[in-house]
C-alpha cells in the first residue's frame, strides 16, 4: 500500500494539473455560461429601482466621504464645495450573477463597485471637479457579448436608472453648472445614449466640458450621425467634445468580445473612435512612454504610481499599447485579464493613463471656464 501511495498522489496531482490547464484554456466560455441568465428578461423579476433622493443610491456624492475622494500620492484635490465643474460618472459592469440586472441594495456588490470602479476611475477627476456617481441596476455582461435582442431589455432598464439619476442630478445638484460626463465599458454605452437623448441638441450641450468614454468600441459614423453637434476631441484643451479609446497590445487575443449595444450591425462596424489619452488627439501620432507621467493603481497596497509604463498609438480604431513592466494585479484581476484575452487591457484603460486623464481634466476645465460665462458657485 505504501509503495502505491506515491503513484496515487502523482496521478492525482497530474489529473488536477490537467484539469486546471483545461479550465484555463476554456475559462472564458465557462465563465460566460455561468453568468448567462437562464430565463428570458422579465420586468417583474427586476430588482427594486434606486431612490436617488437617498445617499445610499450613489457611489459618490460631494457631501460624502467616499472612494472618489481618494488622492494618489503627491497629488492634491479640489474641495468639492469649491469645484467650478461637476462630473457625472457612470461605472462599468461590476455585477457577476445570473440575473438580467444587478440589485442596488446589495452591500457586497456596492462595495465592489466602489472599489473597482469609483476608486480607480472616478477619482481621476477630483483635482478639478465635484463627483456624482449613481448606482444603477446594471445589465448582465452578456448583454454586451451575445445577441442584441436578448439583452436589450436589461440594457434599457439599466439606462432608465442612469437617465433618472442624470435628471435628478441636473434638477437638484447641477443647476446649470458646467459638467464632464465620464464612464467606462457598460457605463460608456449608457453615457453615449445619454448624450444622444439628453444632451445633444439641447441647452445642456453648452454646459458640456467633455465626455470621457473609453471601454466600448464606438463607431465614428454612428457618433457623427447621432451627435452632430458634439465633435471628436482633437486637442488637449478642446471642449464640448467626446473622447474614447480601447487599449490593446499589438497582437492581443479577444476571448470575450465587448461590442456597442446598438441594434443595427452596420453601427457596430469600424472605424472606431480613438483619441490618444497621452496626446489627446484624434490621429495616429505615436506617443512614447516618456510622455506618460504615470499609470496609477489605487487598488494596490500601497497605491502605486508607475511613470512611463506604456506609450500609446491609435491604429485602426484601437489604442495600441506596449506594457513595459508587471502591473499590480490581484488574483481576481488576473483571472479577469485571462478571461478577456492576452493583451486585452480593457480593465485598466483608466489606470494606464490615470495621471494624464487627471491633468487633462484640469486643463480642459480651465479652457472651458476661460471661454464660457456659466454659473459656477455651488448652491448649498
Amino acid at each position: 500500500m505504501r509503495t502505491q501511495l506515491p503513484r496515487i498522489l502523482a496521478t492525482t496531482l497530474l489529473a488536477c494539473t490537467l484539469l486546471l490547464v483545461l479550465l484555463g484554456m476554456n475559462f472564458s466560455p465557462i465563465f460566460l455560461w455561468s453568468v448567462t441568465p437562464r430565463t428570458p428578461f422579465s420586468e417583474a423579476r427586476a430588482p427594486a429601482p434606486p431612490d436617488y433622493t437617498q445617499p445610499s443610491a450613489w457611489s459618490a456624492l460631494p457631501e460624502l466621504q467616499d472612494l472618489a475622494d481618494t488622492v494618489p500620492p503627491s497629488s492634491t484635490a479640489v474641495e468639492p464645495s469649491q469645484a467650478p465643474v461637476d462630473v457625472f460618472y457612470i461605472h462599468p459592469t461590476t455585477y457577476i450573477g445570473g440575473e438580467w440586472n444587478g440589485p442596488v441594495d446589495d452591500s457586497t456588490l456596492n462595495e465592489a463597485t466602489d472599489r473597482v470602479a469609483t476608486l480607480i476611475q472616478a477619482s481621476a477627476f477630483n483635482a478639478c471637479c465635484a463627483i456624482y456617481a449613481p448606482r444603477y441596476r446594471q445589465a448582465n455582461m452578456t448583454a454586451f457579448t451575445g445577441q442584441v435582442e436578448k439583452g436589450q431589455a436589461a440594457l434599457d432598464l439599466a439606462y432608465q436608472d442612469v437617465a433618472t439619476a442624470f435628471r435628478y442630478w441636473r434638477e437638484h445638484h447641477n443647476r446649470g453648472r458646467p459638467f464632464i460626463l465620464a464612464a467606462h465599458s457598460q457605463g460608456t454605452a449608457h453615457a453615449r445614449r445619454l448624450l444622444r437623448e439628453a444632451v445633444s441638441g439641447t441647452p445642456l450641450r453648452n454646459q458640456l466640458v467633455a465626455a470621457y468614454l473609453p471601454g466600448i468600441p464606438l463607431a465614428e459614423s454612428t457618433l457623427r450621425q447621432d451627435l452632430p453637434d458634439i465633435p471628436f476631441c482633437d486637442s488637449p484643451e478642446q471642449t464640448g467634445c467626446v473622447i474614447s479609446w480601447n487599449a490593446r497590445a499589438a497582437h492581443s487575443t479577444e476571448r470575450i468580445h465587448l461590442r456597442e449595444p446598438v441594434p443595427h450591425a452596420a453601427s457596430r462596424s469600424g472605424p472606431f473612435l480613438c483619441v490618444n489619452p497621452l496626446t489627446w488627439r484624434h490621429d495616429t501620432e505615436p506617443a512614447s512612454p516618456e510622455r506618460n507621467e504615470g499609470a496609477v493603481f489605487l487598488d494596490a497596497t500601497p497605491p502605486q504610481v508607475m511613470p512611463g509604463l506604456t506609450g500609446a498609438q491609435c491604429k485602426d480604431g484601437m489604442l495600441e499599447v506596449l506594457i513595459r513592466a508587471d502591473m499590480p494585479r490581484d488574483f481576481m484581476s488576473r483571472l479577469l485579464d485571462h478571461s478577456l484575452g492576452e493583451g486585452n487591457y480593457h480593465p485598466v484603460e483608466y489606470q494606464l493613463f490615470y495621471t494624464s486623464i487627471r491633468r487633462n481634466a484640469v486643463e480642459r476645465v480651465a479652457a472651458f471656464l476661460r471661454s464660457n460665462a456659466l454659473p459656477t458657485p455651488r448652491d448649498n
